[in-house]
């Protein structure tokens, strides 16, 4: 499984945002809606890797031998 990275940014007026890097899916979601806990959502921006479900970021290779 790959390394997950979170970025937390808080600004001189206070406003934070977070970026994650190495999640996929609902994980995204669910860690950012813990991060997030009561505080007001006020931009939601989803990476193209929240559409991408766990098992299609995994590569298969098989190999016939014959």
């Amino acid at each position: 499984m790959g390394e997950k990275t979170i970025t937390v940014e808080i600004d001189e007026q206070g406003n934070s945002s977070i970026d994650l890097h190495g999640f996929h899916g609902k994980g995204c979601g669910d860690v950012a809606e813990a991060l997030r806990d009561k505080d007001t959502l006020v931009v939601d921006r989803k990476k193209r890797e929240f559409h991408v479900t766990a098992a299609e970021s995994r590569v298969v290779r098989n190999s016939i031998k014959g």
